[in-house]
């Protein structure tokens, strides 16, 4: 089931904590001047989220929790990774159309969301890897793989490294390219051991607020959203860290891949990602020649919830056009 009865709360001192790093990031006067002018509201987009079909399965000696849903095997099959700081809980408002269309996976991936802690997971390469064996363990072919966030570079890895029979990648809001134009609040995560003790110390609630008001511009998630993803991160805030702390090497393992990627792929960016900058998603489209880059206008970091609507018109248009 999605929502939970043992709420866990955003708490004054998480909101508190969430503002102080509102404060010091850069981008902060512009995002919110966007939604003063969107309106923007604490009402959540929706009251309660779309029912996923949440379980655990043991893979390579890591507790992993997945959704899926199969239709039939004549369908299309959708491989979905989970964002950070978030889970596959965010998929939760397009779930419901995606299941009746496609068959869907979807897992958290290790160290991140409801998984359980990898600490040795924190980089592209492994998160690639362990991509590899998801797919493997469950049979999976022909499928569209579906990575924002620190899902694009575990799927640029994948493919970029593996003999594989994905059909086609939709990839974006994520690191991945040399150099990366990091939003100040990375820059920050991944350059200062101080920072990252900040956000440690801080805690799940507070990253997750942070993130909040820095990544969305008209989506609000709700009571049952929050807590998955406070709780996604109670015991694994430390741990999750070390991606940042190992992001320049982990950049390193994925630029040179570019060329190397025969599959069609779908970037997509917000233009008002605050995070990771939109030039980012342009550079790489120019890197990868088989590429095509979708854009979402007035639209922050977290593309699939800000604009969730238009996020799953472009699901369905790409594979429409990549059915075959």
């Amino acid at each position: 089931m999605t929502k939970e009865k043992n709420i866990s709360k955003i708490t004054l001192m998480d909101k508190i904590s969430g503002k102080a790093v509102g404060l010091v990031t850069s981008e902060m006067p512009k995002l919110n001047k966007i939604r003063k002018s969107n309106s923007y509201s604490n009402t959540p987009s929706f009251k309660v989220p779309n029912k996923m079909p949440f379980e655990y399965i043991n893979l390579k000696g890591i507790k992993i929790r997945i959704a899926k849903s199969i239709l039939d095997k004549n369908q299309q099959t959708l491989v979905l990774l989970s964002p950070y700081p978030q889970s596959i809980m965010a998929y939760a408002p397009i779930w419901n159309k995606l299941t009746s269309k496609y068959n869907v996976y979807a897992y958290d991936m290790p160290g991140f969301g409801r998984s359980g802690k990898s600490v040795e997971r924190m980089n592209f390469k492994s998160q690639g890897e362990f991509l590899k064996s998801f797919i493997e363990h469950f049979k999976i072919n022909d499928a569209h793989l579906i990575g924002p966030d620190v899902g694009m570079p575990t799927i640029l890895y994948y493919v970029g490294t593996f003999k594989t029979t994905a059909k086609t990648i939709l990839i974006g809001d994520g690191p991945a390219i040399k150099p990366s134009l990091n939003g100040s609040v990375i820059r920050k995560m991944e350059k200062s051991s101080f920072w990252r003790l900040i956000f440690r110390i801080a805690g799940a609630g507070a990253i997750v607020k942070a993130a909040n008001d820095i990544g969305f511009l008209n989506y609000v998630p709700n009571k049952y959203e929050l807590s998955d993803y406070k709780k996604s991160y109670k015991e694994k805030v430390g741990d999750s860290l070390l991606w940042f702390k190992n992001y320049a090497t982990s950049l390193s393992t994925v630029d040179p891949l570019f060329e190397k990627i025969k599959q069609p792929a779908m970037i997509f960016w917000g233009d008002e990602d605050a995070i990771l900058y939109l030039d980012n998603g342009k550079n790489l489209h120019e890197r990868m020649r088989n590429s095509d880059l979708t854009i979402f206008k007035n639209c922050g970091h977290f593309s699939y919830l800000d604009q969730h609507e238009e996020f799953f018109d472009m699901i369905v248009t790409w594979i429409n056009k990549h059915s075959q």
